[in-house]
């Protein structure tokens, strides 16, 4: 029996990278009857079969998993944001930064097309709640040696709402990638959707990086969140402020007395981020435990 990493499922099929070659493989039916779908990213043992194809046999422990994108083990999500068209709606970044957060996965903010909207003001925001965040130009170049440093050597997912040019960063990334990309519709204000399906890339700089199909806010509110209890720890600027407040079990929202509220008033945590939190809390808050996936 061997192992590898899933870097591509299409059509039942699984394409497992064992470190020398990519083998083909099936799953078994037990997965189906356990109800248990691979992944892209799972780390699995294999069969391999006379034909030089493959049955996969067993889906190792997770580190972690992600319903959209369909990806599990990920180190680093990379949200890809724009204040371009189509121009990112914050609280597209925030529910993801608190699904990633939620699943114990770190979040990193890449603004594109700085050669069109330098993004300073956005990026701005999350650097002051202390995520790393760069600035790039899939265009020009500008920033993606950043891009590439803070990439290396670990497995990662790009996602962002259609058009922001995830595709196009990795085209940059790597000269010799050829990835369909789409162009923006100016009546919509949004991109066409051209990656249908997720696939790890190995990058020259150590990295394996998934391009994931573009959501837009509906796909979003399918995500599943942390409980409205533990969404404060998700807002990693709220840190300093928590156990604060004048009720122990101050919800932040519009309670008197907290000390989150007192901060946002104060200047030390963006309004744009406060809200996106209280969004959140009522959309977990209106999530029965029996309804939610297994984090």
């Amino acid at each position: 029996m061997s192992e590898g990493v899933i870097r591509k499922a299409l059509s039942g099929f699984y394409y497992v990278d064992d470190g020398q070659s990519v083998v083909t493989c099936r799953a078994r039916g037990k997965h189906r009857h356990a109800k248990l779908t691979p992944l892209v990213g799972d780390r699995v043992a294999f069969t391999l079969q006379p034909d030089g194809s493959g049955a996969l046999d067993e889906i190792l422990p997770r580190k972690n998993e992600f319903y959209r994108p369909a990806v599990a083990n990920i180190d680093l999500l990379v949200v890809v944001a724009s204040e371009a068209i189509p121009a990112t709606d914050p609280f597209l970044i925030d529910r993801v930064a608190a699904i990633a957060a939620a699943r114990g996965c770190e979040t990193l903010i890449c603004v594109n097309k700085r050669d069109l909207e330098p993004g300073e003001e956005l990026a701005r925001v999350y650097e002051r709640a202390g995520f790393p965040t760069v600035r790039v130009s899939a265009r020009t170049g500008e920033g993606m040696e950043e891009l590439r440093r803070l990439l290396a050597g670990r497995v990662c997912a790009f996602t962002g709402n259609s058009g922001v040019g995830k595709s196009s960063l990795l085209n940059a990334l790597e000269a010799d990638f050829d990835l369909a990309t789409g162009e923006v519709s100016e009546k919509l204000g949004r991109g066409r959707h051209t990656t249908r399906h997720v696939e790890l890339f190995r990058l020259s700089c150590g990295a394996l990086a998934a391009d994931t199909p573009g959501f837009s806010s509906f796909d979003v509110d399918k995500m599943e969140l942390a409980r409205k209890e533990e969404l404060q720890y998700a807002f990693r600027e709220f840190s300093p402020y928590l156990g604060k407040c004048r009720f122990q079990d101050c919800a932040h929202v519009k309670e008197k007395g907290c000390a989150v509220l007192a901060a946002v008033e104060a200047g030390e945590i963006p309004p744009t981020r406060h809200r996106s939190y209280v969004r959140l809390y009522e959309q977990a808050r209106a999530i029965p435990d029996w309804q939610r996936k297994e984090q």
